[in-house]
């Protein structure tokens, strides 16, 4: 599966509406006095938050979170001092249960406190709010004994949220300054990944810096917080991490690099591509170069197009169709006729795709409707769709008889649909399936808010 190209879409699960919750969530039954419409004074659970008892405190806390009464929020923001550890980890909980932006300034004085677990759930609460994940009081054994490496977050986590989301701007200033805080611990990489999943753009320029951190897992989790962003501006500034030590800082900044369309880059990957002695290296740089999509590289992809490694042959045909070089056409047309592989044969028909030859697009479309290649599928169609002229050619198989197909499609045109799409995603919000349903109010909402914006000068990728 293709690390960054799900990067584009996915399993976020995010709210677009900011103050919704999840969908289907379902609330662990409370042996406490259901609040209902009380008044904070008649809530006994509130007072309870005051008991000379740590247990009764954190009771209290875990069963206000459960029953969402929004009118504890104040007696919960001011808990997240308590003097128990367990005590400021329930209550981060709690206010998380809320999904209330009355909760950001609690949840702010969490991101600092001075327990790793305490702050952690801080930091996960504030970007739950808009992924709608309400973190569990677990982490603190995941901080404790088992924080997974940062290079497993950067291959398999793509989570961001949804075009057109509105973030407060005081949830990045507090991201931004746990990721800074030298203090901060496991909450500093937790932070970095917080705003690559709100696509925090004003944080670019300390994230660039937490790149260069000797912390591994903060300066991976950067990396794959930019690639999310995708400012472009900050390709070149990374460039001088193809030189890191560190195998992993080195091989996903190859891939950042690429994604980020640093030009700058594209003599040192292709020297790694070529020379370096490590096969994983190799592989990196030349999905870098993939992304880079230059013409110089067209004789590189087209050599790795027979490789023995289909994860070079995938590369490489992924590089050819974003090279965008017509005279690339025959050789991607033997290798998609006897290639066996199914993903690489999804990257060649991409490529040919790419190139203005329709004969793959069905192919692609069906595609989504499987377990194992949709997301990959989706994501080619995403890039081919930042072409106008190509949008159109998709909106026939919006009439799919496979419910999957038109969902996906959907989500298609959540990241590159216009003004034509939202003719086509107004009549499939009366779909027969319920899912098709709930993706195309998603994709319309993207769009009307994509429309509405003022132009981005950042820059996007192709």
């Amino acid at each position: 599966m293709r690390r960054l190209l799900l990067s584009f879409l996915l399993p976020i699960l995010a709210l677009s509406i900011p103050g919704a919750r999840a969908g289907g969530a379902q609330t662990a039954p409370s042996t406490a006095p259901a609040a209902g419409n009380a008044k904070p004074s008649e809530n006994p659970l509130i007072e309870l938050l005051k008991s000379k008892d740590a247990g009764v405190r954190a009771r209290a806390a875990r069963d206000l979170g459960k029953q969402r009464d929004t009118s504890a929020i104040p007696a919960l923001a001011a808990a997240v001092t308590d003097s128990s550890q367990k005590v400021r980890r329930d209550v981060v909980v709690a206010l998380a249960e809320m999904h209330d932006a009355s909760t950001f300034d609690g949840l702010i004085t969490a991101t600092k406190d001075r327990e790793e677990d305490v702050s952690v759930l801080a930091v996960r609460s504030l970007v739950g709010y808009y992924t709608g994940n309400v973190p569990s009081t677990g982490v603190a054994g995941f901080v404790k004994k088992s924080w997974r490496r940062a290079e497993s977050h950067f291959t398999v986590d793509n989570t961001r949220v949804d075009p057109g989301v509105v973030i407060e701007p005081k949830v990045v200033a507090a991201l931004d300054g746990t990721m800074k805080d030298p203090r901060s611990g496991h909450a500093a990489p937790e932070a970095a990944k917080g705003l690559g999943i709100l696509v925090a753009r004003q944080a670019v320029p300390d994230l660039v810096s937490a790149a260069h951190s000797s912390n591994a897992d903060l300066s991976l989790e950067a990396l794959n917080a930019l690639t999310k962003i995708k400012e472009r501006s900050a390709g070149p500034q990374l460039v001088d991490l193809l030189d890191s030590p560190n195998k992993d800082v080195k091989r996903n900044a190859s891939v950042t690099v690429g994604v980020l369309r640093a030009e700058p880059a594209l003599p040192k990957l292709q020297a790694i591509f070529e020379s370096d002695p490590d096969p994983k290296d190799k592989e990196n740089a030349l999905e870098g170069l993939a992304y880079l999509g230059e013409k110089p590289s067209v004789p590189t992809f087209t050599k790795a197009l027979w490789s023995d490694d289909k994860n070079l042959r995938t590369s490489a045909a992924e590089g050819l169709a974003r090279a965008a070089d017509p005279g690339s056409l025959p050789e991607l047309e033997k290798a998609v006729a006897i290639e066996k592989d199914a993903n690489v044969k999804l990257a060649v028909e991409f490529a040919i795709t790419a190139l203005g030859k329709m004969d793959y697009l069905s192919a692609l479309v069906n595609d989504l409707g499987t377990r194992g290649r949709a997301d990959v599928a989706q994501s080619y169609l995403i890039e081919l769709s930042r072409n106008s002229q190509f949008l159109p050619r998709l909106y026939p198989y919006l009439q799919s008889q496979d419910a999957s197909v038109r969902r996906r499609l959907c989500s298609v045109l959540m990241y590159s649909g216009d003004q034509t799409s939202l003719e086509v995603l107004d009549r499939l919000s009366h779909d027969s399936n319920n899912d098709v349903v709930a993706e195309a109010l998603r994709a319309r909402q993207a769009i009307r808010a994509r429309l509405a914006a003022p132009a981005s000068g950042g820059g996007t990728s192709r």
